[in-house]
């Protein structure tokens, strides 16, 4: 089902853009003189904060591009709180060339690990130190201070044109909470009714590896 949403949602995206325009695909990515650490305008989804001018990858990370073929990069708010409370992030070495969709870090709790996708190709070129030291700022302030990672992304319009932006963002954020709790309901443990309907914090690492794995591969897809 979440396979079919996301490939829905990728011709939506493609559908939009065709008809918008290669220039004004990159100009909605684009945050004109914004630094990693000001406030991003947000908006509330069902309790969760959403920076109303970040793209977002399918598997719960987000992109801001701050020009100059550079993107900073960091998990959402939905990652966040699934996630909950965590021992580490381990990053790819800087310098090193990532892929779009393909393994940006990998965290882990209690030796239990999860991966996360990167949203754009390109060069890590920067970790964020103070996440490395305290991985749970990446919890708590996933969209200013616990952002993860610097990418120099040369194709950064053409990627674009594979991540969520704008008025699909809510959208697609709602279903995502709306499939995790259809899901925990399938499996006899109902989610915390509260918050908008949002699940207990830190999920992911109370239920079995099996069931770890399976929402994984549903949410963060990997």
């Amino acid at each position: 089902m979440s396979i079919l949403f996301v490939l829905l949602t990728f011709l939506l995206i493609v559908s939009v853009m065709y008809f918008r325009g290669p220039k004004a695909a990159e100009d909605s990515l684009r945050v004109a003189n914004q630094s990693g650490d000001s406030a991003p305008l947000m908006i509330n989804v069902r309790g969760l904060e959403v920076p109303g001018n970040y793209a977002f990858h399918p598997g719960h990370t987000w992109l801001n591009d701050e020009g100059h073929q550079n993107a900073r990069v960091g998990m959402d708010a939905f990652a966040a709180n699934l996630l909950g409370e965590i021992d580490s992030i381990d990053f790819s070495e800087p310098n090193r060339w990532v892929r779009q969709g393909q393994r940006l870090c990998t965290i882990t709790r209690a030796g239990r690990k999860v991966e996360l996708l990167s949203p754009v190709e390109g060069v890590l070129v920067a970790i964020n130190q103070e996440v490395k030291k305290a991985p749970n700022r990446a919890i708590e302030d996933p969209y200013r201070t616990g952002w993860l990672c610097s990418i120099k992304a040369p194709e950064l319009s053409i990627n674009g044109k594979n991540l969520l932006r704008g008025p699909l963002v809510p959208v697609w954020m709602k279903n995502s909470i709306a499939q995790l709790s259809e899901r925990m309901q399938a499996q006899s443990a109902p989610a915390l009714a509260q918050d908008g309907g949002l699940p207990i914090k830190g999920l992911l690492f109370h239920v079995s590896p099996e069931l770890q794995q399976q929402l994984a591969k549903e949410f963060f897809l990997t």
